[in-house]
């Protein structure tokens, strides 16, 4: 047999293999970006759970020097002077988390967390001044807990997390409203 005769056997061939290598190159790249996106959505799931759980811990504290000064609303008083000390290592402890945050995170769950973060630092300013009336405390955790709403609600945005977000804690909490009626 000729070359010739064979040429359309060989084109068909080497087509044949070319085809099936972009295929193949491109079920690779789709696959290694798929697998790129779950492992890198994971990543903001754990960011965005540590650096919330950090800014509960320290709004935790806050409230409970709070309670020792007098501030309603809150149990387990801790004294201001147990209590300033692990609230700045609290305080540090969030930064470190908030650098995990820039990182991995959208503009809009950044801006929602900077909003949250700025309110609990007002809820410490009060306690560091000590001599604030019982309606600033009530109107800065409303701050807080519809800063930290927005935060979820961005979060679970850029998580790609379907349905409404979790309920709204508002302050003070509706049992506690409605026992001073």
């Amino acid at each position: 047999m000729e070359l010739v005769d064979q040429l359309p056997a060989l084109i068909g061939v080497v087509v044949g293999s070319l085809g099936s290598y972009a295929a193949q190159s491109l079920t690779e790249r789709r696959t290694w970006k798929r697998q790129r996106e779950e492992r890198w959505d994971e990543k903001r799931f754990e960011t965005y759970g540590g650096y919330a759980n950090a800014l509960k811990a320290q709004l935790r504290l806050a409230q409970r020097i709070g309670a020792a000064l007098g501030f309603a609303d809150v149990a387990d008083p801790l004294p201001p002077t147990d209590g300033l000390p692990l609230l700045a290592d609290a305080e540090s402890h969030r930064a470190t988390q908030w650098e995990s945050v820039l990182l991995v995170g959208d503009a809009a769950t950044i801006a929602a967390a900077r909003r949250w973060h700025e309110t609990i630092w007002t809820i410490e300013l009060l306690i560091r001044e000590g001599s604030v009336d019982a309606e600033k405390w009530t109107r800065v955790h409303r701050l807080a807990s519809a800063a930290r709403d927005a935060f979820y609600e961005s979060a679970r945005r850029d998580l790609g997390i379907n349905g409404a977000p979790p309920p709204s804690g508002q302050w003070p909490r509706q049992w506690q409203a409605e026992l001073s009626d």
